[in-house]
């Protein structure tokens, strides 16, 4: 049996899979009341088009794109505008955001289906994915139509799915993967297409072998389409690890994949471009994982954007006795939570509520002890313990000088420092302070 393809250094967590790896995607219930904030991408923030007091329905556009670079939202039900005001983010940000009180019916603007959608221009696949709001899943949101658009200097050769769901705890990928694998082809076919690329690329890391298979069985049809079984490592998933793993072409410094001809998609992200392109259906709903030690009846379900987290957590049963933390996302990147009131967005992969036995503080950090164990397994190959100090010390541009923004936060240097430093938020608070 060939060696699965993988990267140089990373970290082996716990991966605590099992918690929702066997259940089907079930689908949410209608929520109440939803609240859909106008920048769920990077990039420029979309422009209300409604206001309060309109009556509007399922896949309405309720905000438009102002520039270049941004993407337009649509309702997820059927209701009235209450409200347009800042609510707060998983993030932790407050932003614009209009809110919809569901009138139970749930009815949609009508749809434009495709039934030849593989007949459609690369042009026309780019703009209906413009046109549903459609931005990368795998947590970056930048919008897909754009990522589809490189400078004509940068021409791209391979397109990669990535199935490989490295972070702990989440299921949502496998699910997708497992259920609906002829649906997620479609969409890498799609993409392709739209790029004028005859070479696409499935990563799946090996613990989800159902996954492999269903994709495989339905790829096998496919002459310009390879699924990859992938090393069980994180952060096998991040795009420039997937590159090096599937091409081994390495992405240079201060780089971008088309750098090296390459676009990376996440399988969430196809699968909704299947569904914009054959049933016109935008993206007002995606698949989040519900799970953690923390949470009552862990679960894969379909939620509609703008639910809000405590909505859907009770609908897993509630928090057990003994739930300490809620993130929005995994442990290894995702964002910590001070209220369950903040919506689903477009990159929510999941809501992972941690008991007192899986939670690890980072309050009572020590100074580096120079172990060297955070260069070891930086998969950028970047010295964490230095740029860790001196964004400590405010010495910010003296950071940059160490490849402070080749860092995309993956957390590897944090788990494994035995001072427990916040490595990340280093690294953030120096991001903040200067430009690229």
């Amino acid at each position: 049996m060939s060696k699965a393809a993988t990267f140089e250094r990373g970290i082996h967590p716990a991966y605590h899979k099992e918690l929702a790896s066997g259940k089907a995607i079930s689908q949410a219930a209608l929520p109440k009341r939803i609240v859909v904030p106008l920048s769920q991408h990077i990039g420029a923030p979309a422009k209300p088009e409604v206001n309060i007091g309109d009556e509007v329905k399922r896949g309405q556009v309720i905000g438009t794109t102002t520039g270049f670079v941004s993407s337009p939202v649509h309702s997820s039900i059927s209701g009235k505008v209450i409200a347009i005001a800042e609510f707060p983010m998983s993030t932790g940000r407050m932003v614009q955001s209009i809110v919809i009180e569901s009138d139970g019916k749930d009815e949609a603007v009508p749809f434009r289906e495709h039934p030849d959608y593989l007949n459609l221009s690369a042009d026309e696949i780019k703009a209906v994915i413009k046109d549903a709001g459609i931005v990368g899943m795998g947590g970056a949101a930048f919008p897909t139509s754009v990522k589809l658009s490189p400078p004509k200097e940068k021409p791209i050769d391979t397109v990669i799915l990535n199935g490989a769901e490295c972070e702990p705890y989440l299921t949502a990928d496998h699910r997708l993967m497992a259920e609906h694998p002829k649906a997620v082809v479609e969409g890498l076919k799609l993409i392709m297409k739209s790029l004028g690329v005859r070479e696409g690329h499935i990563g799946i890391e090996e613990n989800k072998p159902d996954a492999i298979e269903a994709m495989k069985a339905v790829a096998s049809g496919e002459e310009n389409i390879t699924v990859w079984p992938l090393e069980i490592k994180y952060p096998q998933g991040a795009e420039k690890m997937l590159i090096k793993a599937i091409k081994g072409r390495e992405v240079p410094s201060k780089g971008l994949p088309m750098d090296v001809g390459a676009v990376v998609q996440n399988v969430g992200t196809a699968f909704a471009v299947y569904e914009a392109a054959r049933f016109g259906k935008p993206l007002i709903e995606r698949v989040v994982t519900v799970t953690g030690s923390g949470i009552k009846e862990p679960a894969n379900m379909m939620v509609r954007i703008g639910t809000l987290m405590s909505e859907v957590i009770e609908q897993c049963g509630g928090l057990v006795e003994g739930a300490v933390k809620v993130i929005s996302g995994g442990p290894m990147m995702g964002f910590a939570q001070w209220t369950l009131d903040v919506p689903v967005v477009k990159g929510t992969s999941g809501i992972l509520v941690l008991s007192q036995d899986e939670y690890i503080s980072y309050d009572d950090y020590s100074a580096c002890i120079r172990c060297g164990s955070c260069i070891d397994v930086c998969p950028m190959g970047l010295n964490p313990s230095m740029l860790s100090i001196l964004s400590e010390k405010g010495f910010f541009e003296e950071a940059k000088e160490y490849n402070l923004f080749d860092c995309f936060e993956c957390g590897s240097c944090a788990f494994v420092c035995p001072a427990k430093r916040p490595m990340v938020q280093f690294m953030r608070l120096a991001k903040s302070q200067v430009k690229p």
